[in-house]
């Protein structure tokens, strides 16, 4: 009896843009993986690399992921058909994940926050994070950590020389 070879092909990631404030200014609990709702003229946009994610946040509405703030500019020829580059965008989950965001956007602090853009084959993807917002001692600290860890590693690299 012959057997039969599945082969798995890995769909190739390439990252768009990353929301690097939002790992600064937040302590990210949980990610998730969404799709997100766009018109021709904006996929070509993003594939450009024409995206700021810098202010942007998800709130949940009628059961619906919609992220706010999200620019995406213009395509250069996309004429009639581009978007205004500042529209709200749905996001596409599974409804338990959104009830599971919802419920913990709910609670004191907790805020949903887009991490990253990124192409997963031909598809544009989000990742989307459930976040508590760090207080200023916590920035402060984790500053703090960066730089001894800096040290540290600009000593050992000295003295291994």
């Amino acid at each position: 009896m012959e057997s039969e070879v599945f082969l798995t092909v890995e769909k190739a990631i390439r990252q768009l843009a990353k929301n690097r404030k939002a790992w600064h200014d937040y302590n990210i609990e949980e990610s998730f993986e969404a799709g997100i709702s766009l018109c021709g003229t904006e996929v070509k946009s993003l594939r450009l690399g024409a995206v700021n994610l810098k202010d942007s946040f998800c709130s949940v509405k009628d059961g619906e992921l919609i992220v706010h703030g999200m620019h995406i500019s213009p395509y250069e020829k996309g004429n009639i058909f581009n978007r205004e580059p500042l529209r709200k965008r749905k996001l596409l989950m599974h409804k338990s994940e959104i009830r599971k965001l919802a419920a913990a956007q709910a609670q004191e602090g907790y805020a949903i926050i887009p991490l990253s853009v990124y192409l997963k084959g031909s598809l544009v993807k989000v990742q989307v994070g459930l976040a508590k917002g760090k207080k200023l001692h916590d920035k402060r600290e984790a500053a703090a950590a960066r730089d001894a860890k800096r040290e540290i590693d600009r000593v050992l690299k000295e003295q291994t020389r």
